[in-house]
């Protein structure tokens, strides 16, 4: 019987550190066999995750003897969090760990599509010369909006600001005289936020507050070409109305990198079709190899810090 079951990727070494005092199932590919899941968590007194796991209500029952859940990121919309509470079931996540990578992923795309200039490959390949129909913008100058202003967000503003970039947010969770909010104007109001910015990114948990928050209404409120980010949670942005309006012309870009439905998928992915414009990424903006050596270490500590208390 396990201790440990990781039922997603996680760095070799934190594996190997954590397999050297505890028995460990590592198996990446727990994830798409539920009832497997649950079987290995009979006696296990640790569970370690990704995104993809459903820790719902029948899958910690199905772990009686749990100590803890470990989870490699921070967002915890996969996690029955009630049930962990009732059950005095403590949840780590990464804080902070994967936040650098994210905050990179916002810089490069913005760049990117607000350059707009690197989609051209087929037509060079062609042989043509589209010279000013590549005529994108710099960033300098321009709003970068900031959907929340937690931990990422204004690692993101760090980097913006320093490419001469002017950062607005809204957040009703930071008070209006927390000193965060030093050199960036802020917003009471999304819909303010995003009239006012030419580059628009999300760092919002999925709530029942923010599920479908960028809808067809907020994305035309947007500026006409301004340009969406999406790092946080897929459910948070109508992904059908995005892609109208990028069909449209009124948004000149997006990048996504989570999904209502994940995998994405074929099928769900079609409403993309066509759209040179549109960054499609499969939920790794906080996954470089760099920051998966720290998520998965800060996960193993956080993890073996409880199983060691007795």
């Amino acid at each position: 019987m396990p201790d440990i079951v990781i039922s997603e990727f996680m760095d070799a070494a934190a594996v190997e550190g954590l397999s050297k005092d505890f028995a460990v199932l590592y198996d990446p590919a727990l994830v798409d066999r539920p009832e497997d899941l649950k079987a290995a968590l009979a006696g296990a007194r640790a569970l370690i995750v990704r995104n993809r796991t459903q820790v719902s209500a029948d899958v910690l029952a199905a772990g009686p003897k749990l100590e803890a859940v470990g989870r490699l990121g921070v967002g915890l919309d996969n996690i029955d969090m009630a049930a962990c509470k009732a059950r005095g079931l403590p949840v780590f996540p990464a804080t902070g760990a994967n936040d650098q990578a994210v905050a990179e992923y916002v810089i490069a795309t913005t760049l990117v599509l607000l350059r707009g200039a690197y989609h051209a490959g087929k037509a060079m390949l062609a042989g043509d010369w589209p010279r000013q129909a590549l005529m994108g913008h710099e960033v300098a100058g321009k709003t970068l909006g900031l959907v929340g202003f937690g931990a990422i967000a204004r690692q993101v503003a760090a980097r913006a600001r320093a490419l001469g970039m002017t950062i607005a947010a809204a957040d009703p969770f930071v008070a209006a005289d927390d000193a965060a909010w030093q050199g960036v104007a802020r917003h009471d109001s999304l819909e303010s936020l995003l009239a006012a910015a030419d580059a628009v990114s999300l760092h919002v948990p999925l709530t029942d507050k923010t599920r479908g928050l960028l809808g067809a209404a907020a994305l035309a409120a947007m500026r006409p070409g301004a340009v969406l980010i999406n790092t946080a949670r897929g459910g948070v942005v109508d992904e059908a109305a995005l892609a109208e309006s990028l069909r449209q012309g009124h948004l000149g870009g997006a990048a996504l990198d989570v999904f209502e439905k994940e995998p994405l998928g074929a099928e769900a992915a079609a409403k993309f079709a066509g759209l040179a414009n549109v960054i499609l990424t499969p939920h790794i903006a906080g996954v470089t190899q760099e920051a998966n050596v720290r998520v998965s270490a800060l996960t193993a500590e956080n993890v073996r810090r409880v199983l060691e208390r007795q």
